[in-house]
């Protein structure tokens, strides 16, 4: 590890990173405007010049390598010196160029308080300008309904231009002109096409990009601060939710390095419009056909009139996709005591068995393992639509030219080069048997890996799919003791929670599937929906139906009673991602009007039907959750070894079908009830839309 002089101080840093790492790594903060650590080195700012001890000139810190720097005439190491008079001046004078043609528009600017020019210009800024000429404008552009474009303000610092084309993978944003003519901006002025683009907004330094459904909302200064978890699918990425009494305001992401890094999705970062509208916020009851305003107790005595002359075998209960640990364990609990066999959480019909052990249906690699991988086999899978987060972590890997990557399902844009093998579990059996070269390409990795989409879990044939996928892991080593390739990617929040705490049919109950033909065979008196709304709402017949959730969607447009519950923002939830980490959400504003948390109306019902649960407060009912469940004690770790028998699940059938894999997401934006009441969603759904067919963000 090279040796460098730091301000008269020596350290040992790490080989082949630059000074300005190097300096952060010692605790000397480097200015910067361009330099972003996840991004490519553009070095076009130069607010980060330092000086090096025999170079002539100051040198920007972020496109120096620390082995590159030559040692002193004595074998000395080299020395940076970052406090010296000249950096001081050369710093303000890089300032001074800056806001030459920089508007003064803090008073009115949307990043006003977060804005890095602001900041900076606080300690390198001096009193006054010595330029007198007109400061230079810009016209604004049309990037789409996400991000606010006031291109006067842009520093060129280029930011935003290296993640669309690096992390996104979308070319969509570019530098055109030379010298003062210089501009940022799309091609033909078109909304990108990116479930990411939002993140560029917290990229920029200064406020050229800022929040368009946000802009002129609040200020910083006036928003709380509540770290939570993000639900719009099953990665778990870390947000911060700003609210203003009542209200949620923006939502941001946290840097966490093995999830989400520092990026979350445009449906994460925007939904929070979706949270204001369609909201359930009393309980209903239908009369005579129509949906009517009801107390909590007329909605109580009119679920128990019907649940305590119905046999436990004709009730059933169904979890959505947004639902905590919590209300599933509570209702799995009052399910259990009422006789009921027939709960299941897998409303989008797959056949995951908890029973062949828990590595069979989580994200083994962990998400961070894709910086490992050098194969990858997606298997009715697309990242892109699932978790985009994800989708962009694939990406980054495959630039580095280390990863290989083949498709077995529906061809899409993935953002990078694949080898598309087939459409279905044919093209799967063919690489599973040897009879295909990605076959090899698996096999001859150092870190192979395979991802295990929902949608081709969610098929007659699921257990076949599976059977060939442990088949093919098996034989092309992809499970050792130092890496274990095998992972099933869900979409939906609450999967894996449910799997862990058993929210499915006991001996002799109904999954999904089958409680929907026996509820449209009149089989069923009662169906339990914990804000699902996925399924097919037709099936359930005449069953009385009671939904419980945040919004009115499918499941409460036909439900008989309606029992308003909180969103995500508005309660302490446990939620486990895809790789099996244990999060928690916590509440960040108070559920509307007479809507409560979702546990807590279980346990009141429970009261009701006399058959009370056994605890009164989110302690207790965790307590009770944590001893049957240990592991979901480990809050934001991820329980090593868990179990996999390879070849116990390859032995499996594999009688499979010819219907190829199809899109466990058909609409991204539109994925679930929050996004649904989303008027952001809903325009940039019809955005993509029109993306798809050709259209520009100019024709409307």
């Amino acid at each position: 590890m090279p040796k460098i002089i730091i301000d008269g101080a020596e350290f040992e840093v790490a080989d082949g990173i630059t000074l300005i790492q190097a300096c952060e790594e010692a605790g000397v903060e480097i200015p910067r405007f361009c330099y972003h650590e996840r991004l490519s080195i553009a070095g076009n700012c130069r607010m980060c010049l330092v000086e090096v001890a025999g170079m002539p000139k100051p040198v920007a810190s972020c496109a120096l390598g620390v082995n590159d720097l030559r040692p002193g005439p004595n074998g000395e190491p080299p020395q940076i010196i970052t406090k010296s008079e000249t950096v001081r001046r050369a710093r303000e004078g890089v300032m001074e160029f800056l806001l030459i043609n920089h508007p003064l528009d803090c008073p009115i600017c949307d990043q006003g308080g977060e804005c890095d020019l602001q900041d900076q210009a606080m300690v390198y800024g001096v009193d006054g300008s010595r330029f007198a000429e007109n400061k230079r404008a810009v016209e604004d552009k049309y990037i789409g309904p996400l991000i606010k474009t006031i291109m006067t303000r842009c520093i060129h610092c280029t930011r935003c231009v290296r993640f669309m084309a690096e992390v996104a993978g979308v070319d969509e944003l570019g530098m055109t002109g030379r010298g003062e003519d210089v501009e940022i901006t799309t091609y033909l002025e078109r909304g990108m096409m990116s479930e990411l683009s939002g993140n560029v907004i917290d990229l920029c330094p200064v406020g050229a990009l800022t929040a368009k459904p946000y802009a002129f909302a609040a200020r910083p200064w006036e928003l709380r601060k509540t770290e939570s978890i993000d639900v719009m699918d099953a990665m778990g990425c870390n947000i911060r939710i700003d609210t203003r009494g009542r209200e949620v305001m923006r939502i941001l992401p946290r840097n966490h390095d093995d999830i989400n890094e520092e990026w979350i999705s445009d449906k994460t970062r925007f939904i929070w419009d979706g949270l204001r509208t369609q909201r359930l916020d009393q309980p209903y009851i239908r009369k005579s056909g129509k949906l009517r305003p009801a107390t909590w107790d007329e909605a109580f005595a009119a679920i128990a009139n019907k649940m305590k002359r119905a046999k436990g075998s004709r009730i059933a209960a169904i979890a959505g996709d947004l639902a905590g640990a919590e209300e599933m364990f509570a209702l799995k609990g009052l399910m259990t005591q009422l006789g009921s066999p027939n709960i299941d959480c897998r409303q989008d019909g797959s056949a995951i068995n908890a029973s062949k052990g828990r590595g069979a249906y989580l994200f083994n690699s962990r998400l961070a393992g894709i910086d490992e991988a050098d194969a990858l086999l997606l298997i009715g899978c697309n990242p892109r639509t699932e978790a985009a987060v994800l989708n962009a972590r694939i990406r980054v890997r495959w630039r580095t030219g280390a990863l290989k990557v083949g498709v077995i399902g529906q061809e899409a844009d993935l953002t990078y080069d694949y080898e598309y093998i087939g459409a279905g579990p044919l093209s799967l059996a063919e690489v599973a048997n040897a009879r295909h070269r990605f076959a090899k390409v698996l096999k001859s990795a150092k870190r192979p890996m395979l991802i295990l989409g929902s949608a081709a879990l969610a098929r007659r044939d699921s257990g076949a799919v599976m059977t060939l996928a442990a088949k093919l892991a098996a034989g092309t080593g992809m499970v050792s003791d130092e890496w274990n390739g095998f992972n099933v990617l869900h979409h939906a929040a609450s999967r894996v929670a449910g799997l862990d705490i058993g929210f499915l049919p006991a001996k002799g109950g109904l999954n999904t599937t089958r409680i929907l033909k026996a509820a449209k065979a009149g089989k069923l008196d009662v169906v339990y929906l914990l804000g699902a709304d996925e399924i097919d709402m037709e099936s359930l017949g005449r069953t009385f139906v009671i939904y419980q959730g945040s919004h009115g969607d499918a499941g409460a447009h036909r439900a008989d009673v309606i029992l308003p519950g909180a969103a995500y923002t508005e309660k302490s939830a446990l939620y486990v991602n895809t790789e099996g980490r244990p999060q928690i959400t916590e509440r960040a504003v108070f559920p509307p009007g007479d809507a409560r948390e979702d546990w807590t109306i279980l346990r009141a019902l429970s009261a009701i039907l006399g058959q009370p649960l056994p605890y009164d407060s989110l302690a207790g009912i965790r307590s009770a959750i944590y001893v049957t469940h240990p592991h979901l004690t480990q809050i934001d770790e991820v329980m090593s070894g868990a179990r996999l028998d390879l070849n116990k699940l390859a032995r499996g059938s594999t009688r499979i079908g010819k219907q190829p894999f199809s899109p466990a997401v058909d609409d991204f934006y539109l994925s679930n009830p929050i996004a649904r009441a989303s008027a952001v969603m809903g325009e940039l759904s019809a955005l993509m839309a029109n993306g798809a067919t050709g259209a520009t963000g100019t024709d409307g």
